[in-house]
């Protein structure tokens, strides 16, 4: 029965992880448009999840864990818009480097990965219970 309980820490653990990524995701999505303030200021940056494995020892398992929350630091997109309140001395605003189709494909493929963790969850579930059954019988 503890090989069952450690399925659903595992998945538990992916589940969490992958919480955290679509957070992120939703983040970035709802900022695409966030520009700064004032002239020459950065616009909002995209933020991208690290993982990391860690051996747990105990159970003799690879475990999955945010590491970090990093920021992109890919260019900024430039448009021309003198009329923006950001704009610099030749009309150009700094655009945040977020492209909204990466981050739904991002954010699908994070779905998927939580959806996987869940049914591996449902499925040790189930068979505790069944386990469960026959030793009741």
């Amino acid at each position: 029965m503890t090989e069952l309980n450690q399925a659903m820490s595992l998945a538990a653990q992916g589940m969490k992880a992958q919480g955290t990524r679509m957070r992120v995701i939703s983040e970035n999505m709802a900022n695409s448009e966030t520009t700064a303030k004032t002239a020459g200021g950065d616009p909002y940056a995209r933020q991208m999840v690290t993982f990391e494995t860690l051996m747990n020892r105990k159970t003799d398992s690879t475990e999955v864990r945010v590491d970090d929350i990093i920021r992109d630091t890919s260019d900024f997109k430039m448009q021309y818009d003198p009329a923006h309140p950001a704009a610099d001395d030749k009309g150009y605003v700094k655009m945040p480097n977020v492209n909204v189709l990466i981050e739904m494909m991002d954010m699908r493929e994070a779905q998927r990965s939580y959806e996987a963790n869940l049914g591996i969850i449902d499925m040790t579930r189930s068979m505790l219970n069944r386990t469960i059954d026959l030793l009741r019988a």
